[in-house]
């Protein structure tokens, strides 16, 4: 997994935050941490409050939190939350006319789209408490 990926910051994240699961922590501290900018931690945590996996908290001693039990909170949740993909999947390219190319287009789609599905399966099977 890439060092700076959103998927490596937001499971770096949750990893520390499921240690003491009611700790607020701010952006800053969290960018602070992870060695990236705190509009970098908000949009990517913003995506995982968006999920229902974390809360935001405004004010003073605001923050970050999780939204519920590190136990409760798979890898598979935070990966569909940032809408990640690590397998690379066909984009919207214009069909080609060649009828083998096409149909290798499709072959290959097919496999990823399996492939895909296998990497969400697995990471369902692990949550973000036992990470920590």
């Amino acid at each position: 997994m890439k060092r700076n990926s959103r998927l490596s910051l937001a499971l770096h994240t949750l990893g520390h935050m499921a240690r003491e699961p009611d700790r607020v922590r701010t952006s800053a501290d969290i960018a602070d941490h992870a060695g990236t900018n705190p509009v970098v931690v908000r949009r990517v945590l913003g995506r995982l409050r968006k999920a229902g996996l974390l809360a935001a908290e405004k004010g003073h001693a605001g923050g970050w939190r999780l939204a519920r039990s590190p136990q409760e909170i798979t890898l598979a949740d935070v990966y569909v939350a940032l809408e990640e993909s690590m397998v690379a999947t066909p984009g919207n390219e214009a069909q080609p006319d060649c009828s083998v190319e096409h149909a290798l287009h499709q072959k290959v789609a097919s496999v990823l789209e399996d492939i895909e599905r296998s990497l969400i399966e697995k990471l369902s099977a692990t949550t973000i408490a036992e990470v920590r």
